[in-house]
Parts: C-alpha cells; sequence; structure tokens
C-alpha cells in the first residue's frame, strides 16, 4: 500500500503509479552533477528496484524526487534528491528528506546513507553526519559509465 503524507500544499508519495519517470529522469540524467547522462533504461531500472518518492504539486505535476535503495530491513542509501529549478525555496528538500527518515519501511536501520557534494547542512538537520570508520568502506568506481 503506497505510504503518502501531506505538507504545505504538497504531497509525498511513494506510489510507483504516480512517479513520473520520465520528468524525474529529465532532472537526473539531465540536470544533476552525479548521474549527468545516465540512460533512461538505466534509470529505470534504477527506479524500479529502489523506493521512490515523488512530491507532487497541487496541481498533480511532480515537483521533487527522492530515491532510496534498501532492502526495506537493514541498510539503506538516500539518493538522487532533486527538487526542481520552479520549485525550490519552498523545503522540498527537507520534506523529502523528513519524509524518508518517517518512512514506515525504512525503520530500524543500523545504516542510512548518502552522498552529497553540496548539501551536508540539509542533511545534518536530519541527523547525518560524516561517514564513521571510513577506512573499513571500499568501493569500485567508474565515473565515466554513462559516456561510453
Amino acid at each position: 500500500m503506497p505510504h503518502q503524507t501531506t505538507e504545505a500544499g504538497f504531497t509525498l508519495s511513494d506510489d510507483p503509479a504516480r512517479f513520473d519517470l520520465a520528468r524525474a529522469h529529465g532532472w537526473i540524467g539531465g540536470q544533476s552533477y552525479w548521474a549527468q547522462g545516465i540512460p533512461f533504461d538505466t534509470f529505470a531500472r534504477a527506479c524500479a528496484g529502489s523506493l521512490t518518492v515523488g512530491a507532487f504539486a497541487p496541481d498533480g505535476a511532480m515537483a521533487a524526487m527522492a530515491r532510496v535503495v534498501t532492502d526495506r530491513a537493514t541498510f539503506g542509501w538516500l539518493c538522487d534528491v532533486f527538487v526542481d529549478p520552479a520549485h525550490r525555496g519552498r523545503g522540498l528538500g527537507k520534506m523529502l528528506v523528513a519524509y524518508v527518515k518517517a518512512h514506515p519501511d525504512l525503520q530500524g536501520f543500523r545504516r542510512l546513507h548518502l552522498a552529497t557534494r553540496d548539501a551536508h547542512d540539509l542533511y545534518r538537520q536530519f541527523g547525518f553526519t560524516a561517514l564513521t570508520r571510513v577506512e573499513t568502506w571500499m568501493e569500485y568506481r567508474d565515473p565515466d559509465v554513462y559516456r561510453r
């Protein structure tokens, strides 16, 4: 059953049927700094395997989004948080993070991670801190994967 809430005239929902995948891909693949050029089908598979959240304006258009890669039991990675430029400055970023932190499927986690280049102050308001025990973490990184 989809989870949704309404705040300041916006409805936040995890209903996949309501999520505007084409609009979200335009933001993430076309405007984000972290996934520029991601192919539509790759993005669609990423959303299908994640908890996706849309923030919908009073007219029903999707105004912002967030995605959580998760097993819905122990771990999550908050990513693809994006607010449409026309809707910035209205607190939608805060609403999205608050929604994710309160979502019933995302409770009791040992870890909820994220990576950001420029929104540390936003996430600190919700209890996020610098990565601990960074020496234990490893990654395989291919920053040019979408350019090949």
